[in-house]
């Protein structure tokens, strides 16, 4: 059973043999930096009085993804202040009140809160919610935009309903194969958005009337993620076809590879290993994590950009912490579920791995400690449903 059920969540860095309190301090440390720390090491932005923003620092920009992603750290660490401050800093700039994309949020905008795009990208409105439901049954609702529940439900209504009954933009899942959409009214999808933990939160919170479609997209996400994931190597494409085939085509706004294990790939083991540690269903997903460690475990520099059959190309990862940290959170798909010996000295040496590994510096610094900061969350026990 997995910790919705049984209220326990597993901290292997403790299991490992580390001290609670040098964990305790750890992830202090790591809080201070992210959020607090000198120009060049954080990511947190407070404005004004009541607002704030995280910032991609190889990009220059704030994105949904990671103003999602620290709304979620803050909830988990009981950071209230900061939670409402990224949480306004959002609702105010990224949040699309009319037009075609009504309900979504605009998923970069420069650093002064004007929009770089209008289009939106489904992974920030996916953490939203959840950050949002997390926040309503941890602090409560408040009134205006801190009614938090309220706002997850209207964001998940978007993401489903949109261009019914003469409503404007198109919805970011397929109502078909419940898959969800690398962005609204595209033909494939994206691995790594596949978050079939939360879908089954989801099927509890949001609105009646869409909560069996949540569960179904729940089974459906953990079934394609076995078939994203390659059967040797344990990769997954950045971008993939419904059937989990990696996505070759050429796109009308990039000429870039998006069918390699590369950058946004590398989420979908974390995935896996907090879906796991949360739900423990697997529907063959898991294996990938015991492949994935055990494909890169054996690698003097395992860093690198692949192939998904393993064919390395000799160029340097744009994101190694991030890659670490993902696939050490795997190691909650394998430890507990798995007898190999094979795979339980892999797992865990992964689990120490990530412990001896500092924060990145640096500009491309931003979504690699995102991963990172989530890695320590899942691997310490520290990521949990709030319900």
């Amino acid at each position: 059973m997995g910790a919705f059920e049984t209220k326990e969540y597993r901290n292997l860095f403790l299991e490992s043999g580390k001290s609670e309190k040098k964990i305790e301090d750890r992830l202090q440390e790591i809080w201070n930096t992210f959020f607090y720390g000198s120009e060049e090491e954080r990511i947190f932005h407070p404005v004004g009085d009541d607002m704030g923003y995280l910032e991609d620092t190889g990009n220059h920009d704030a994105r949904t993804e990671g103003m999602s992603y620290g709304m979620m750290i803050c909830v988990q660490l009981d950071k209230k202040e900061e939670f409402d401050r990224i949480w306004k800093w959002a609702y105010t700039y990224m949040w699309q009140k009319s037009g075609w994309e009504e309900g979504y949020f605009a998923w970069s905008c420069a650093l002064d809160g004007s929009k770089n795009a209008e289009g939106a990208a489904p992974d920030g409105e996916e953490f939203f919610a959840m950050a949002l439901f997390f926040a309503s049954h941890r602090w409560g609702d408040g009134e205006g935009i801190y009614c938090y529940s309220e706002h997850a439900k209207t964001i998940l209504r978007a993401c489903l309903h949109k261009g019914e009954n003469g409503r404007p933009g198109q919805p970011m899942w397929n109502r078909e194969n419940k898959q969800i959409l690398f962005v609204p009214g595209i033909d494939f999808t994206d691995p790594s958005y596949h978050l079939p933990h939360f879908y089954e939160l989801f099927a509890l919170w949001a609105d009646e009337e869409d909560r069996p479609f949540w569960k179904e997209a729940a089974e459906a996400s953990r079934r394609y993620l076995k078939d994203a994931c390659h059967p040797v190597t344990g990769m997954n494409a950045e971008y993939a076809e419904f059937d989990g085939s990696p996505m070759s085509r050429t796109l009308p706004w990039s000429n870039d590879r998006h069918d390699w294990f590369y950058s946004d790939a590398y989420r979908t083991v974390a995935n896996i290993g907090l879906d796991y540690a949360w739900f423990a269903v697997d529907e063959g997903q898991a294996d990938a994590a015991v492949r994935l460690q055990c494909f890169l475990g054996d690698k003097e520099e395992p860093y690198k950009i692949y192939e998904l059959d393993g064919t390395c190309l000799d160029q340097d990862a744009l994101h190694p912490v991030g890659m670490l940290a993902t696939t050490a959170q795997g190691a909650l798909a394998v430890i507990g579920r798995t007898q190999d010996k094979q795979a339980l000295q892999t797992a865990w040496m992964w689990v120490e791995r990530f412990w001896q590994e500092p924060l990145r510096k640096g500009e491309r610094r931003y979504y690699d400690n995102c991963l990172y900061f989530f890695a320590f969350l899942a691997l310490s026990g520290r990521y949990r449903i709030w319900g």
